[in-house]
Parts: C-alpha cells; sequence; structure tokens
C-alpha cells in the first residue's frame, strides 16, 4: 500500500437516481455540492422532493434519463448517487435479484453512468464519481447482481463472479476503479443497527479505497451502555436496548414477527403502555430533520415507509467529506497489497479483484480497517431521539400486546423477557371473558384480523 500525492476530483453536481426522500441532498449540501437533478417516482416522496426542493427537477423513471443526457437538455454531472431498489436483494423481497424487475434498475443505473460519461468526455471532463447503497444482502444475491453491478461500472469484458463476495473490496478495471464497504449506522451517530453496502467508482486516475478504507490507528471503542428508563418532560419511559434494530419501510404498518418485534428495539414504553416509535422519532433515527416528512395530511404510512426506504444522512455525510477532503493523504494499493491478501484475482494485465473480507488488514506499516466500524466513531442511545409527543395511535393495545405474546408463545421463539412482562400487564387491562373468546375464534400460528387492525398506522 502506497501513499498518493496530488489532488482527487472536483466535485461540485450531483444527479441523484432513485431520489427517495434525497438523504444525498441532506448531508451533501451542506458540503456546498449543488444538485441538479432528482429522479423518483413514488408519490409521496416525489411530494417531499417538490416541497423541500422546489428548483430541482423531479425527472421520474430512471429508464428515460440516459437520452436527456446525450440530448444535453439535463447536466452530466460530476458525480451520480443512487440506491436502486434493495427489495429484489432482502428477504422481504423474495431474493430474486435481477429475475426482479426492480433488481434490472440496478443495471439501468450503469446505463446512466455510462450515458453520463460519454457526455463528459466530449466536453473534456473526466468521468463521473459513482455513488452507490444498498442492503448487503445484494452481497450474496444468487444472480450475482453485484458481480454484473461493479463488472460493468469497472468495464470488464465478462462479468466477474467469486464464490463469496466480501464485505470490503476493491475492483481495478478497464474503464473505472470500484470500492465498496458495509458500514453500520450504529457507529455514525445513530442509535440503529442499520449495515449498508456503499460503493464508490470513479475513471483510472480516481482510487475510491482512499475514500472507503482507513489506515487502523487506535482500538476501537465498545458501544457505550445507556439508561433504559428515563424521564422526559414530564413523562417515563423504558427502552429495551441502547440501539434500535434496522428500521424497514413497512415498519408502522404491520408487525410481522421480525427479530425487531422480539426483541423490542423498535418499541418503546411510555407511562406504563407501549407503543411504536413515531415518525419523528424514526427521523432522528435515520438522521433528518425533525419533521423533515410531516407534510399537510401525511399519514404515518406515508412517512413510515420514506423514512425507512432511506439513507442513513450521517454515513453518507461521512463518505462525502471523505470525496470531497481526503486526497491530501490518499493511499493506493501496492503489488505487496495484492500479493499479501489470499483471495485476490488478478484478471488481465491491467485488471485485479483485492478480497479486502472484513476485518483488519495487518500491513508492515499501518493495518488497514475494512470493518463496519471508522476509525472515529460517534454513539447515540435511543433515548435520545425520544419524543413524549407521540400519536395515540400508535400505541399498542391490549388485544394487540396480547396476541404478540400468545404467537411467541405458539412458536416457541424467545422474546425479551422485560417487554414480554410489559406485554402480560397490558393485557390483563382487557376483559377475561374478551381474553377468552378471542382464543377460542383465533386459529393457532395466525394473526387475528383484530390484532393487525390494532398494529396498523395508517
Amino acid at each position: 500500500m502506497t501513499k498518493k500525492k496530488g489532488g482527487g476530483p472536483v466535485i461540485k453536481t450531483v444527479g441523484s437516481i432513485c431520489s427517495g426522500i434525497e438523504a444525498a441532498s441532506v448531508a451533501w449540501n451542506p458540503l456546498g455540492l449543488s444538485f441538479q437533478w432528482f429522479s423518483e417516482i413514488a408519490p409521496f416522496p416525489s411530494r417531499v422532493l417538490k416541497e423541500k426542493f422546489p428548483n430541482i427537477p423531479n425527472l421520474g423513471d430512471m429508464n428515460n434519463i440516459p437520452l436527456p443526457i446525450e440530448q444535453g437538455k439535463i447536466t452530466a454531472p460530476d458525480l451520480i448517487c443512487g440506491g436502486t431498489p434493495c427489495q429484489a436483494f432482502s428477504l422481504a423481497g423474495g431474493k430474486n435479484g435481477l429475475n426482479d424487475e426492480r433488481g434490472n434498475l440496478t443495471l439501468k443505473f450503469v446505463d446512466i453512468v455510462e450515458a453520463n460519461d460519454r457526455v463528459r468526455k466530449r466536453q473534456g471532463k473526466q468521468p463521473c464519481i459513482v455513488f452507490w447503497e444498498n442492503v448487503e444482502g445484494v452481497l450474496k444475491d444468487k444472480t450475482n447482481a453485484f458481480g454484473c453491478l461493479i463488472s460493468s461500472l469497472a468495464g470488464l469484458d465478462d462479468v466477474l463472479s467469486v464464490t463469496n463476495w466480501p464485505n470490503a473490496g476493491l475492483l481495478e478495471g478497464k474503464t473505472r476503479n470500484v470500492a465498496w464497504r458495509v458500514l453500520d449506522a450504529k457507529y455514525f451517530g445513530l442509535p440503529q443497527q442499520r449495515r449498508r453496502l456503499y460503493v464508490v467508482a470513479g475513471g483510472k486516475d480516481f482510487h475510491p479505497e482512499s475514500v472507503l478504507f482507513e489506515l487502523h490507528r487506535k482500538e476501537f471503542i465498545e458501544y457505550p451502555s445507556a439508561k433504559l428508563t428515563f424521564k422526559k418532560d414530564g413523562h417515563d419511559f423504558e427502552v429495551f436496548r441502547e440501539y434500535s434494530d434496522c428500521l424497514y419501510s413497512a415498519y408502522g404498518t404491520k408487525w410481522n414477527g421480525n427479530a425487531a418485534a422480539y426483541n423490542g428495539s423498535l418499541f418503546v414504553a411510555q407511562d406504563g403502555r407501549l407503543r411504536r416509535l413515531s415518525p419523528l422519532e424514526c427521523e432522528r433515527l435515520m438522521g433528518f430533520p425533525d419533521n423533515y416528512t410531516n407534510l399537510e395530511g401525511a399519514s404515518r404510512t406515508n412517512r413510515y415507509q420514506a423514512i425507512g426506504n432511506s439513507w442513513a444522512v450521517p454515513v453518507v455525510r461521512w463518505i462525502g467529506t471523505r470525496l470531497i477532503d481526503s486526497f491530501r493523504d490518499s493511499i493506493c494499493f501496492s503489488n505487496h497489497m495484492f500479493e499479501l491478501l489470499p483471495h485476490t484475482k488478478q484478471i488481465t494485465e491491467t485488471e485485479r479483484f483485492f478480497d479486502l473480507g472484513k476485518d483488519i488488514i495487518p500491513l508492515k506499516d499501518v493495518p488497514l480497517n475494512c470493518t463496519e466500524i471508522p476509525e472515529t466513531s460517534t454513539f447515540c442511545a435511543l433515548p435520545e431521539i425520544i419524543s413524549a409527543d407521540a400519536p395515540e395511535k400508535i400505541y399498542i393495545s391490549p388485544v394487540g400486546c396480547s396476541g404478540i405474546v400468545r404467537r411467541k408463545n405458539e412458536r416457541n421463539v424467545s422474546i425479551n423477557p422485560r417487554l414480554e412482562e410489559i406485554m402480560n400487564k397490558i393485557s390483563t387491562q382487557m376483559p377475561a371473558d374478551e381474553i377468552e373468546r378471542k382464543s377460542r375464534i383465533q386459529p393457532r400460528g395466525r394473526f387475528s384480523q383484530e390484532l393487525e387492525a390494532a398494529n396498523m398506522a395508517t
């Protein structure tokens, strides 16, 4: 590994694909980057974009973007960012990868980058920088969508395929260099365990490894403990962990028996009652300003979905800062680094794949940090984002609590003991004859319509 002298690319303009509610703009506008256009089709996120960024055009369907770029109708920006739909690579979405229409948008993302660079080349400009975010499940996708993505970006003649894609890696290609790293938002000042894959790419003179990887110079700090019971604004609160599980887009619309439901990390006890996190608290959980999605007439369902589908703002800001300002002491991989790693691959004379695993890589001088933890971590505990002003409809009813505990028993799964204690206590507030009636009419192993209705946030 050697240090590279000289400055990095000048990044001033950005184009955003699958924009959602624009975490990228929230993260990067303070850094001086100027967004030229968005691309979003979902009605509520599109409404958020129109209200928050009225002077930036929303181009809509990303499939229609290459042509106007080629025709010069829209700017060919210095950086293109996007997070193509993750559902094709997630368990909830069936994990069908490129066999899913949403997964194929990953390749359309590359088409947009290619069109952008053709225009930039005619203008005498360097290739654009590429930023892509997705769930870490894309690394295990059975259709090798990740291999297709990075091979296309790198300009390889054939799609690279490996037995197990690492959490961190580098591909030096024919036309671009591509690096990736899984990072966890809970080390970036958000009380949420949210591991996501971040990809950075650029031309052959660009070294994305200097953006995503760090020299490891100090010991990691353990996640600090926090008081789980506390008072705020005259109310008594209790949470069940210092940080939550990953906030998912269906949160607030249904209780689906996932880990976060059983470990209690997405529940709050307030004044002896149990509730979900409010949309405001979810905004804070992702690093957005308070009430960012609180548009006139917006339903909680719209807000929960939009927030859960977005990006962790502080992580994106960290990467943006390094893109702009990390080249004073940049690093690039040497032949020694290539020979040190056991799973690297020489593709052609000039094309190489570096498997960086997911740990600290020991080197002769300074180790390389390829973990999900940055060198300098920032911590925030759940109590810090809790608000006393929660809407009544997000509280879990006695019927709902009773049903959750019942289903837990039917499935013989573990549950946070304190959460179960609170649910059982709330369940006793339901009349005994009502409990008996529901136990007779509800089939074992299934939710009742009443339980589902009790947990809907419309």
